[in-house]
């Protein structure tokens, strides 16, 4: 299991707390300093089941000086979408869990880690 971080994030901090809590073992990827490559962007929308802009973070001030809520979300602009995504990680929703069954979760909620635990 794995989880991508933002040190930074509440959320972030309250799913590692969690993940110990639970004695769940897993490794931590601090996104913003190991930027997940376009590649691995597909890979974990295709195990969260979404599309690029399911997980982008449009308030942002990148999103608006990007003018993210303006693109279109559609198959089309899928690969500008996981561009963005990649070239722009603070725009990526944390913090995502990657399960050992292969999925994925966003895991905002304390219920969300437990269920990716759990997988």
């Amino acid at each position: 299991m794995e989880i991508w971080i933002n040190p930074a994030c509440s959320k972030c901090r309250s799913a590692v707390q969690l993940l110990d809590a639970e004695g769940a073992e897993y490794t931590v990827r601090r996104y913003l300093e190991e930027v997940p490559s376009p590649d691995e962007i597909r890979a974990v929308l295709d195990r969260l089941g979404l599309e690029p802009w399911d997980i982008t973070r449009t308030q942002e001030a990148d999103a608006k000086e990007l003018g993210l809520k303006e693109w279109p979300r559609e198959a089309g602009s899928r690969e500008r979408w996981i561009s963005a995504l990649a070239g722009h990680p603070k725009l990526i929703q944390r913090p995502i869990i990657t399960a050992d069954d292969g999925t994925a979760v966003v895991a905002r909620t304390d219920e969300a880690v437990r269920d990716a635990i759990q997988r």
